[in-house]
């Protein structure tokens, strides 16, 4: 009997699990392996302790190309372009090493300028020329200029907007403090609801990415709802953890799509972007 027989013959016999198992835990151990060296190389070279930054894979990054052509509406090679103008922004990258390494919060952050997937919310930025955005959540502010970067371009296009930040602490943002960048950005410290319940302009798009309980989530989604102005987009950083925008979406006959990405060279699975329209 050749090997390959014998191979099958065995695949019928209750004895199939105890000959697979060798295959099997060689494959968990080379992918554990691979994960415990990249996490060893992270915990040496890193500073961060939340809000990872890291490059994307190519795949992945081809398909958040083609996840913001499918969503705007746009040619996913003028998405490339918007994709590889943010990256090439050799002033913003200038802006965020140099902040960075001045920062009181320099401890816990990379001065390398990874932006992962916030260069989806740049070309959706460039894609529908929004007025008025809405962020929640701000952090160091690495957000907050990859979508203030977004409104510089379409002002030299004619078509000028700002951002309207809300954050709880006060020390928020602060990559986002110096102009041209804070030109556009209107840095509210404050709880996101209430914050909310007082915009005076509509907004054309919001992007949910604070306290990314359900509960939070959900309510700030229901806040924003008689604020949105006509066509408005909503996205949610929050997308791999819950449901709430795509439920949000089917509530208020919306469409909804989810884009996951992948890390290059991290220990951290990824996050994504949620997007109803």
């Amino acid at each position: 009997m050749d090997v390959t027989r014998l191979r099958r013959a065995i695949a019928r016999t209750p004895l199939a699990p105890v000959a697979a198992f060798p295959k099997r835990l060689a494959r968990v151990v080379r992918h554990d392996a691979r994960v415990l060296r990249i996490s060893a190389r992270w915990l040496v070279t890193s500073r961060e302790h939340h809000n990872y930054t890291y490059e994307l894979t190519t795949l992945s990054r081809h398909h958040l190309s083609w996840f913001v052509s499918v969503v705007c509406d746009r040619p996913v090679q003028q998405v490339r372009g918007w994709l590889d103008e943010i990256e090439s922004d050799q002033a913003l990258r200038r802006h965020i090493e140099q902040a960075t390494a001045g920062a009181a919060r320099r401890g816990l952050a990379d001065r390398q300028v990874r932006y992962a997937r916030r260069i989806g919310w740049y070309a959706i930025v460039r894609a529908t020329r929004p007025a008025h955005i809405v962020e929640t959540g701000v952090d160091k502010g690495l957000g907050t200029v990859v979508l203030a970067a977004a409104l510089l371009r379409n002002a030299q296009e004619g078509h000028p907007g700002r951002v309207t930040s809300l954050d709880l602490n006060p020390e928020a943002g602060y990559l986002a403090r110096t102009a041209p960048w804070a030109d556009v950005v209107d840095l509210v410290i404050g709880d996101s609801i209430a914050s909310i319940g007082a915009l005076d302009r509509p907004v054309d798009l919001f992007l949910h990415d604070s306290d990314h309980s359900r509960a939070h989530e959900k309510r700030e989604f229901d806040a924003v709802e008689s604020k949105l102005a006509p066509g408005a987009i909503l996205l949610t950083d929050n997308v791999t953890s819950t449901n709430v925008l795509a439920e949000h979406a089917e509530r208020t006959g919306r469409r909804f799509l989810a884009y996951r990405e992948s890390p290059a060279n991290h220990w951290y699975p990824g996050d994504g972007i949620g997007v109803a329209w």
